[in-house]
């Protein structure tokens, strides 16, 4: 990603945050990436780690419309995907979505209810909705309309060794172009 396009998206998102009333912490913890894709229109994220502690983690993200977050699990950590404002859509599967078989119905949690869904089911949350998502479920998510604010809550965060995306060419961390100065630090630099 070019160093203007990290720009450009944490002043969007900054924008954004602020018009929707969410107010970020002193020296946020910022982090843009577009999954070493190339394409961050579509496949990228603007998150900021809110807490990053030995138990828990805490992140606020930004989400455009036509960005989805491509397919992925995690091994060990548990999180809540909340929809903070906007319509997200999440679609999940119970193991690798290319492997699921036919008609697969595994169980997931909406909002502390338990639902019995069929891999592949895009499950929309509204604002204040959330999905439990625990090791090994795969997901994806993206907004349904236009840009989204999302909230995740889980264990331990470990985003070198604890992200599988189901596609290998996917890297969770961005290379960076320098074509302009930095407005902040990222976390992963």
């Amino acid at each position: 990603m070019k160093r203007s396009q990290i720009n450009s998206a944490i002043q969007r998102a900054t924008e954004f945050f602020q018009v929707n009333g969410w107010i970020l912490p002193p020296n946020p913890a910022w982090d843009v990436t577009d999954f070493g894709l190339g394409d961050f229109d579509r496949e990228g994220l603007v998150l900021v780690n809110l807490a990053d502690e030995p138990e828990y983690s805490e992140k606020l993200i930004f989400a455009e419309k036509h960005q989805k977050t491509p397919a992925h699990c995690h091994h060990k950590k548990k999180e809540d995907i909340i929809c903070r404002v906007g319509l997200l859509v999440v679609e999940v599967w119970p193991e690798t979505p290319a492997t699921c078989a036919s008609g697969t119905t595994f169980q997931v949690q909406i909002n502390n209810e338990k639902y019995s869904l069929n891999a592949g089911s895009r499950i929309r949350l509204k604002a204040g909705e959330r999905l439990t998502v625990v090791p090994g479920t795969y997901h994806s998510f993206y907004p349904e309309l236009d840009g989204c604010i999302i909230g995740e809550v889980s264990t331990a965060n470990d985003d070198i060794n604890d992200n599988f995306f189901v596609n290998p060419k996917v890297g969770r961390f961005s290379e960076i172009e320098e074509d302009e100065s930095a407005l902040v630090k990222l976390i992963s630099y």
